[in-house]
């Protein structure tokens, strides 16, 4: 078996597949460099942890911590170094073959930004699927999270539930912003088998929009940083009139 059809059998199996040392470390260098001087000040278009309202989160702009960046937003837009990992060779190769497409493009909706978590103000993220928040004609989409750094338990790495992405769910499993509820017992065995992603800089996490995930705060000393795009294929159409077909996708492959 081909190391690319052994991918595609763990994604498929899992709803998650990382490829480790995809990115070179001279280029994970140039990424946070290119990131650091766009934090400090940070600039727009920016969310801030006060804005999403999340556990940990400062309670608003003008709180202690308020003005703490959580996603450098519209990525892609941003510096050519962010759209060379987006199109980067080895990435669209494998996409091409989780997605099952020849033509696929990458949203400007959703994700398309680098994702931050700073000490003593970073906030927790609960359980959720992407998708629930999307609006696609089929749930079939697939993320890449790059680290640019170490991800764990300790610095707020995402949490996944392997095999999530295959499950159906009834409305009443989430809450009314849309995350899994932890007060049922249908899901305490669900929640049982989560397990941390744990990273090291220039891998990839590669995950389906329908796979659970979580991520709790930063309690290390050092900014977490991950730059994340969302893919579809070229015939799963956003829903007009929604969030999702704001801006146009852009053909990558």
């Amino acid at each position: 078996m081909s190391e690319l059809q052994s991918a595609v059998n763990d994604f498929n199996r899992d709803g998650y597949y990382i490829a480790k040392g995809l990115i070179s470390q001279q280029g994970v260098g140039e990424l946070v460099s290119l990131i650091d001087s766009s934090l400090s000040p940070a600039l727009a278009p920016v969310e801030f942890e006060a804005d999403v309202h999340y556990p940990g989160a400062p309670s608003s702009r003008s709180a202690p911590g308020g003005q703490t960046p959580r996603r450098l937003l519209h990525a892609f837009g941003r510096d050519s170094l962010f759209q060379k990992i987006g199109q980067h060779p080895k990435v669209l190769t494998l996409l091409k073959e989780l997605i099952g497409s020849e033509e696929i493009r990458l949203s400007q909706n959703h994700h398309n930004c680098v994702m931050t978590k700073h000490p003593g103000f970073s906030s927790v993220t609960s359980w959720h699927q992407d998708i629930r928040y999307w609006r696609f004609d089929r749930r079939e989409l697939v993320s890449t999270w790059l680290a640019l750094g170490p991800e764990n338990r300790q610095n707020g790495g995402l949490l996944v539930i392997p095999g999530s992405h295959t499950l159906d769910f009834e409305p009443g499993q989430f809450d009314a912003s849309l995350f899994l509820r932890t007060d049922l017992d249908v899901n305490e065995e669900l929640l049982s088998r989560a397990i941390p992603v744990e990273l090291e800089a220039g891998d990839m996490l590669f995950f389906h929009s329908r796979t659970l995930h979580a991520a709790g705060q930063n309690e290390s000393d050092v900014i977490k940083r991950s730059l994340v795009f969302t893919y579809r294929a070229e015939d799963n159409y956003p829903i007009p009139e929604t969030r999702s077909a704001v801006y146009e996708d852009i053909p990558v492959g």
